[in-house]
Protein backbone atom coordinates (compact mmCIF):
# COMPACT_ATOMS: atom_id res chain seq x y z
CA UNK A 1 0.00 0.00 0.00
CA UNK A 2 1.21 3.38 -0.96
CA UNK A 3 2.69 5.54 1.57
CA UNK A 4 0.42 8.91 2.31
CA UNK A 5 2.15 11.99 1.86
CA UNK A 6 1.30 14.59 4.64
CA UNK A 7 0.87 18.62 4.10
CA UNK A 8 0.92 21.00 6.50
CA UNK A 9 -2.62 22.28 7.27
CA UNK A 10 -4.17 25.61 8.24
CA UNK A 11 -7.39 25.34 8.84
CA UNK A 12 -8.40 28.97 10.45
CA UNK A 13 -11.21 29.92 12.58
CA UNK A 14 -14.29 29.20 10.66
CA UNK A 15 -13.24 26.18 9.13
CA UNK A 16 -13.42 24.53 13.05
CA UNK A 17 -16.98 26.15 13.23
CA UNK A 18 -19.69 27.37 10.46
CA UNK A 19 -17.62 25.76 7.50
CA UNK A 20 -16.65 22.87 9.35
CA UNK A 21 -18.13 20.95 6.50
CA UNK A 22 -15.45 22.30 4.21
CA UNK A 23 -12.84 20.86 5.76
CA UNK A 24 -14.43 17.47 6.73
CA UNK A 25 -15.15 17.48 2.56
CA UNK A 26 -11.44 18.77 1.75
CA UNK A 27 -9.48 16.51 4.34
CA UNK A 28 -11.72 13.39 2.71
CA UNK A 29 -10.65 14.25 -1.04
CA UNK A 30 -7.24 15.00 0.06
CA UNK A 31 -7.38 11.57 1.60
CA UNK A 32 -8.78 9.93 -1.18
CA UNK A 33 -5.90 11.22 -3.54
CA UNK A 34 -3.41 10.24 -1.31
CA UNK A 35 -2.87 12.99 0.93
CA UNK A 36 -3.08 13.84 4.37
CA UNK A 37 -3.60 17.27 5.55
CA UNK A 38 -1.61 17.53 8.79
CA UNK A 39 -3.46 20.28 11.23
CA UNK A 40 -0.78 22.79 12.71
CA UNK A 41 -0.17 22.39 16.28
CA UNK A 42 -0.91 25.50 18.16
CA UNK A 43 -2.34 27.69 15.61
CA UNK A 44 -4.11 30.93 16.18
CA UNK A 45 -6.42 33.12 14.12
CA UNK A 46 -4.48 34.49 11.32
CA UNK A 47 -5.99 37.83 11.85
CA UNK A 48 -8.08 37.54 8.63
CA UNK A 49 -7.52 41.03 7.47
CA UNK A 50 -4.07 41.78 6.07
CA UNK A 51 -2.38 45.36 7.06
CA UNK A 52 -1.41 47.75 4.56
CA UNK A 53 0.70 49.85 6.08
CA UNK A 54 4.34 48.95 6.00
CA UNK A 55 4.85 50.00 9.36
CA UNK A 56 2.11 48.08 11.02
CA UNK A 57 4.66 45.49 11.85
CA UNK A 58 2.29 44.40 15.43
CA UNK A 59 -0.26 43.29 12.80
CA UNK A 60 1.71 40.68 11.30
CA UNK A 61 2.08 39.40 14.80
CA UNK A 62 -1.00 36.42 14.21
CA UNK A 63 0.10 35.57 10.71
CA UNK A 64 3.83 35.07 11.14
CA UNK A 65 3.19 32.99 14.50
CA UNK A 66 1.29 30.67 12.11
CA UNK A 67 4.18 30.60 9.60
CA UNK A 68 6.28 29.96 12.29
CA UNK A 69 4.47 27.12 13.65
CA UNK A 70 4.68 25.52 10.07
CA UNK A 71 9.15 26.03 10.74
CA UNK A 72 9.03 24.44 14.32
CA UNK A 73 7.09 21.53 12.47
CA UNK A 74 9.41 21.27 9.82
CA UNK A 75 7.81 22.27 6.76
CA UNK A 76 8.64 24.60 4.26
CA UNK A 77 5.11 24.87 3.03
CA UNK A 78 1.76 25.70 4.38
CA UNK A 79 -1.75 24.86 2.48
CA UNK A 80 -4.79 26.54 3.70
CA UNK A 81 -8.23 26.09 2.70
CA UNK A 82 -9.99 28.80 3.20
CA UNK A 83 -9.23 31.38 0.68
CA UNK A 84 -9.26 34.70 3.55
CA UNK A 85 -7.00 32.40 5.43
CA UNK A 86 -4.61 32.02 2.20
CA UNK A 87 -4.88 35.51 1.67
CA UNK A 88 -3.52 36.86 4.85
CA UNK A 89 -1.08 33.88 5.51
CA UNK A 90 0.03 34.64 1.67
CA UNK A 91 0.47 38.43 1.94
CA UNK A 92 2.17 38.51 4.81
CA UNK A 93 5.03 35.54 3.97
CA UNK A 94 5.60 37.87 0.96
CA UNK A 95 6.07 40.94 3.43
CA UNK A 96 8.48 39.57 5.93
CA UNK A 97 10.63 36.52 3.75
CA UNK A 98 13.52 37.78 3.04
CA UNK A 99 13.24 40.95 4.39
CA UNK A 100 15.71 41.34 7.60
CA UNK A 101 14.68 43.96 9.21
CA UNK A 102 10.83 43.15 9.41
CA UNK A 103 11.57 39.95 10.21
CA UNK A 104 14.04 41.70 13.17
CA UNK A 105 11.06 43.73 14.79
CA UNK A 106 8.28 41.10 14.83
CA UNK A 107 10.81 38.70 15.93
CA UNK A 108 11.63 41.27 18.83
CA UNK A 109 8.29 41.58 19.37
CA UNK A 110 7.69 37.52 19.80
CA UNK A 111 10.41 37.74 22.20
CA UNK A 112 9.12 34.12 24.42
CA UNK A 113 9.24 32.29 20.76
CA UNK A 114 11.79 30.75 18.49
CA UNK A 115 12.77 33.41 15.62
CA UNK A 116 11.13 32.95 12.21
CA UNK A 117 13.42 32.53 9.90
CA UNK A 118 11.06 33.83 6.90
CA UNK A 119 11.60 30.37 4.88
CA UNK A 120 7.47 29.22 4.79
CA UNK A 121 5.57 29.44 1.49
CA UNK A 122 2.28 29.77 1.31
CA UNK A 123 -0.20 27.66 -0.91
CA UNK A 124 -3.92 27.30 -1.37
CA UNK A 125 -5.11 23.97 -1.73
CA UNK A 126 -6.78 24.02 -5.45
CA UNK A 127 -2.90 25.06 -5.97
CA UNK A 128 -2.16 21.44 -4.38
CA UNK A 129 -4.75 19.84 -6.56
CA UNK A 130 -4.01 21.80 -9.98
CA UNK A 131 0.18 21.63 -9.67
CA UNK A 132 0.85 18.38 -7.77
CA UNK A 133 -2.25 16.17 -8.68
CA UNK A 134 -3.46 17.53 -11.71
CA UNK A 135 -6.89 17.12 -13.30
CA UNK A 136 -6.27 13.49 -15.03
CA UNK A 137 -5.63 11.91 -11.80
CA UNK A 138 -8.56 13.96 -10.52
CA UNK A 139 -10.76 12.95 -13.24
CA UNK A 140 -9.26 9.24 -12.77
CA UNK A 141 -10.35 9.11 -9.61
CA UNK A 142 -14.28 10.27 -9.74
CA UNK A 143 -16.66 7.99 -8.38
CA UNK A 144 -19.51 9.69 -8.82
CA UNK A 145 -19.49 11.70 -11.81
CA UNK A 146 -21.61 14.89 -11.82
CA UNK A 147 -22.32 14.74 -15.85
CA UNK A 148 -25.40 16.28 -16.91
CA UNK A 149 -25.01 19.24 -13.77
CA UNK A 150 -24.17 22.87 -15.19
CA UNK A 151 -22.00 24.82 -12.54
CA UNK A 152 -21.04 28.20 -11.79
CA UNK A 153 -17.51 28.47 -10.61
CA UNK A 154 -16.93 31.80 -8.37
CA UNK A 155 -13.18 32.96 -7.30
CA UNK A 156 -14.28 36.30 -5.19
CA UNK A 157 -11.54 38.36 -4.21
CA UNK A 158 -8.88 36.65 -2.27
CA UNK A 159 -7.93 34.40 -4.33
CA UNK A 160 -6.87 36.30 -7.27
CA UNK A 161 -6.07 39.64 -5.84
CA UNK A 162 -3.67 41.91 -5.32
CA UNK A 163 -2.00 40.36 -8.28
CA UNK A 164 0.97 38.61 -6.84
CA UNK A 165 -1.20 36.12 -4.55
CA UNK A 166 -3.26 35.27 -7.65
CA UNK A 167 -3.25 31.21 -7.77
CA UNK A 168 -4.21 31.81 -11.34
CA UNK A 169 -4.88 34.40 -13.77
CA UNK A 170 -6.41 37.67 -12.28
CA UNK A 171 -8.52 38.63 -14.81
CA UNK A 172 -9.51 35.14 -16.89
CA UNK A 173 -8.87 32.17 -14.28
CA UNK A 174 -9.52 28.44 -15.16
CA UNK A 175 -8.81 26.19 -12.09
CA UNK A 176 -12.41 26.17 -10.96
CA UNK A 177 -13.20 24.98 -14.41
CA UNK A 178 -10.65 23.15 -14.98
CA UNK A 179 -12.06 21.20 -11.65
CA UNK A 180 -15.38 21.13 -12.77
CA UNK A 181 -14.37 19.46 -16.00
CA UNK A 182 -12.11 16.76 -14.14
CA UNK A 183 -15.48 16.14 -12.45
CA UNK A 184 -17.72 15.48 -15.24
CA UNK A 185 -19.89 18.53 -14.54
CA UNK A 186 -20.19 21.76 -17.31
CA UNK A 187 -18.42 24.86 -16.12
CA UNK A 188 -21.02 27.76 -16.91
CA UNK A 189 -19.25 31.32 -18.11
CA UNK A 190 -21.01 34.41 -16.18
CA UNK A 191 -19.90 37.96 -16.09
CA UNK A 192 -19.42 37.97 -11.64
CA UNK A 193 -17.28 34.74 -11.26
CA UNK A 194 -13.87 36.96 -10.12
CA UNK A 195 -16.14 39.73 -8.58
CA UNK A 196 -15.67 41.07 -4.73
CA UNK A 197 -18.80 39.09 -2.62
CA UNK A 198 -18.41 41.34 0.31
CA UNK A 199 -15.95 39.70 2.17
CA UNK A 200 -15.23 41.21 5.19
CA UNK A 201 -18.49 43.93 4.73
CA UNK A 202 -20.67 41.35 6.54
CA UNK A 203 -19.30 42.42 9.79
CA UNK A 204 -20.90 45.93 9.97
CA UNK A 205 -22.12 46.23 6.40
CA UNK A 206 -24.18 42.89 5.89
CA UNK A 207 -26.68 44.22 3.24
CA UNK A 208 -23.99 45.26 1.34
CA UNK A 209 -22.82 41.67 1.35
CA UNK A 210 -26.57 40.33 0.77
CA UNK A 211 -26.91 42.53 -2.35
CA UNK A 212 -23.50 41.55 -3.94
CA UNK A 213 -24.36 37.90 -3.52
CA UNK A 214 -27.94 38.19 -4.47
CA UNK A 215 -25.73 40.00 -7.81
CA UNK A 216 -23.85 37.25 -8.40
CA UNK A 217 -25.96 34.42 -7.60
CA UNK A 218 -28.62 35.88 -9.88
CA UNK A 219 -26.27 36.33 -12.87
CA UNK A 220 -25.05 32.80 -12.87
CA UNK A 221 -28.52 31.49 -12.82
CA UNK A 222 -29.36 33.31 -15.88
CA UNK A 223 -26.39 31.97 -17.37
CA UNK A 224 -27.87 28.07 -17.06
CA UNK A 225 -26.27 27.00 -13.24
CA UNK A 226 -27.77 24.51 -11.38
Amino acid sequence: MKKMEKLTYFPGCTLKDTASDFEISGMAVMEALGYVLEELERWNCCGTVFSLTDDDLMHQIAPVRDLLRAQEAGSDDIIALCSMCYATLKRTSLFVNGNQERLDKINSFMNKEVDYEGKVSVHHLLEVIRDRIGWEKIEERVTNPLEGLSVAPFYGCTLLRPEEIAIDDPDAPTVLQDLTTALWATPIDYAYCVECGGAYQVVDHRDVVVERTHRIMSAARRAGAD
